[in-house]
Formats: structure tokens, sequence, C-alpha cells
């Protein structure tokens, strides 16, 4: 494997509240519980870190501040990112850079948000509320226009869409800080509501709040941590030129080049990851993505979802994924880091893929920025 900096970069520690409605909390309640998780997961005092990275989109501009100076005042750099649902993995980025460069041994990235009920907002961004038809909202328009792009080209079918949903709230199921606990069943996917016809209401993703901390060291401050688990890619990447009216163009090639780029860093094949965290989002969204990672051909997904899910070697969405565990909008990125160290460290629960080595996480905030990281034990 290659090195994705200059010096090694490992999680030391990882941390997160269960994510979900928390009414009448604040990120002031939510950010210190889960860096406060993650210090004790690293065996490490809130002194020891050297700078920090918040990922978050809705809280304002000094959120950061107001979260961390609930754990301490010391001084340190404090940055706040904000790059929509790729927030969380920016800050996990530049913390690994941080460290990765010799500018922190011990680098702190957390992501946080707390939302209401609803529709994602996008923030008046013109380009993706312009597509949207009067009593749609933004984002569920867009992937539905998505849907039926993929549907046309390539065969897909809302069934597919819906077995996607079902092993993703069976994950959750089994994940104690998932926001569904429930299971369901593919007639009762088909049979939610309407939310961007034909999208039904159980392939998009909830609204959430939540927290989730990672603390990142280097391999000097490893060796005295519990469990330290090897970024051996970092990666984060905007838009290239697409084709505007090419509806697939806007999550297939941003990802793609993102994930071949990960891959190239780390000098691993697709079918060497045991398990992955990808931005389902919507349930379309993990079906394209199973292509864009390279675990089936480009149309394949749907089929894939249908006919391969359950034998498949590598492993999807093994928290719940956004469909089930939530999404809030910050702590999502650094909260598919928390399941990616956990599943390479054994400590998973039933959830727990065995023997496993390698775990990407990848989030896309679109806008746009598309972010993937590989673990290695």
């Amino acid at each position: 494997m290659g090195d994705p900096f200059p010096r090694e970069v490992f999680v030391v520690g990882v941390g997160m509240t269960a994510f979900g409605r928390h009414e009448g909390k604040t990120i002031q309640d939510l950010g210190p519980e889960a860096v406060r998780a993650a210090l004790a997961d690293a065996g490490l005092g809130y002194e020891a870190i050297e700078t920090a990275y918040c990922g978050h989109v809705l809280q304002g501009s000094t959120a950061g501040q107001r979260v961390l100076y609930e754990l301490g005042m010391t001084g340190i750099p404090i940055f706040n990112v904000e790059n929509a649902c790729a927030s969380g993995t920016s800050a996990l980025r530049a913390a690994a850079l941080a460290v990765g460069h010799g500018i922190a041994d011990v680098a702190l990235a957390c992501g946080f948000e707390v939302m209401g009920r609803g529709a994602i907002p996008t923030g008046g961004d013109a380009r993706l509320e312009r597509g949207a038809p009067a009593g749609v909202a933004p984002l569920p328009a867009l992937f539905s226009a998505v849907f039926r792009a993929h549907a046309e080209r390539y065969g897909t079918t809302l069934e597919q869409l819906a077995a996607v949903t079902v092993k993703n709230r069976a994950y959750g199921a089994k994940n104690p800080r998932a926001q569904f606990h429930e299971a369901v069943t593919l007639d009762e996917v088909m049979a939610s509501r309407e939310v961007a016809p034909p999208l039904r209401l159980l392939m998009c993703c909830p609204t959430t709040s939540g927290a989730a901390a990672v603390v990142v060291a280097s391999a000097d401050v490893a060796r005295g941590t519990r469990k330290p688990i090897r970024i051996v890619a970092s990666v984060l990447r905007s838009d290239p030129a697409i084709d505007r009216g090419d509806a697939l163009a806007g999550i297939t090639e941003i990802n793609s080049a993102a994930m071949r780029a990960a891959f190239e860093q780390a000098g691993v094949r697709p079918d060497q990851l045991d398990t992955a965290e990808v931005h389902d989002c919507f349930s379309i969204a993990e079906i394209i993505h199973y292509e864009n990672l390279g675990l089936c051909a480009r149309g394949e997904g749907g089929r894939f979802a249908e006919q391969g899910i359950k034998d498949a070697r590598v492993k999807v969405s093994t928290s719940g994924g956004l469909l089930a565990k939530g999404h809030p909008l910050g702590a999502t990125g650094v909260a598919q880091t928390v399941e990616a160290v956990e599943q390479l460290r054994g400590e998973s629960g039933e959830r727990q893929v065995q023997g496993a080595r390698l775990a990407l996480a990848h989030c896309q905030g679109f806008g746009g920025a598309a972010g993937v990281h590989i673990f290695a034990k």
C-alpha cells in the first residue's frame, strides 16, 4: 500500500452519539458527548489535541468553537468545515493532512448537526432548486430524475431500490445508535407514500440530529493506544467538467474519480475491500455507488442490489447507512469512519463482518464534493 501522506496516519479513537431526533438538545450537548467518547476510546485527554476540524452545515460560522469550548479553551486552532454532506469527510481529511504533514501529532475531526423535520435544506443553491417541480423538495426531485435516467438507460426498477432499503434497515435494526431500529419488507417500502414520484418515503434518508468524532494521530502516538487503524487513502474531489444534460453525470463522474484515486493511493482493488460505507442518501444513490466502486459493471447496480447484495464479498452500509442510521449532515462522514474503524477492530456486534481488514468510507456533498478514505487493520 502507498502512503497518502509523508508520514503514516492512524485513527486512534472514535466516538458518536446515537442518531435520531434528540428533541430539545443542541450541538453543545451532542458534540462534546461524541468527542469525549472518542478521547476515552483513544485513552487521551482533551489537552492532547493540537488542532481540531469541525464539520457542520446548518449550525453557524463558529459552531466548532461553541462545541469544543464545552470541553475546554486551550488556544488550539479550531477550523469550521462546511462542504455540504461531505463536511465531516472533509474535516477528517484536514485532520489527517495535519498529522500526515507533521503540523500536529494529534488532531481531532468531529461533525455534528441538529436538524428539524422535513426535507434536507439546500441553502438556496439555485443549481439544485431550479429543477424541482412545484411542491417537491429539491434533493428528492434530483434523485427522482437520477432514478428515471438510470431506469431508462439500464432497466433499473423501483423494487431494486426497495431491496437496498430492506438491506440497510436490517443492518440498522442491529445498530443501537441508528435512528431506525425496525426492519422493513419489500412490500412495506413499496407501499410507503411517494415523496418525489416515483420515489417512496422509505427510499429516502431521514433528517437527523447527532454527532461523531475521530482522533487522528502519528505512528509514535498510535503505538501507545488501544487499537489504532491506519488511513491508507484520503481523497477529496470536486466536480470535473460534466455533461449538464446527463442526469447521471453528477453522481457518476465525481465519485468514480474519487474512488479510483483512493484505490490507487492505497494500492488495493475494490474486490479486496471487506466493508464500504457509501453515501446512500437515497437508495438509488447506493445502487449507483456499487457501480462507482467497481463492485459491478456500469448499469448493473440494480441487478446487483436485487441478486448480489447478500452474497457479495464486500458488505455495504453495515451501519444501516443513511437510510437507517440517519443523516445529520456534518456528522455523517465522521460517523462512517466510526463504523469502518469498529468493523476493522471487530467491535460491530451483530453487524460484524468476520475477518474484516480493509474498509472504505465515502461521502458526497452535492454542489459538489466527494471524499473517500480507506482504512486498514
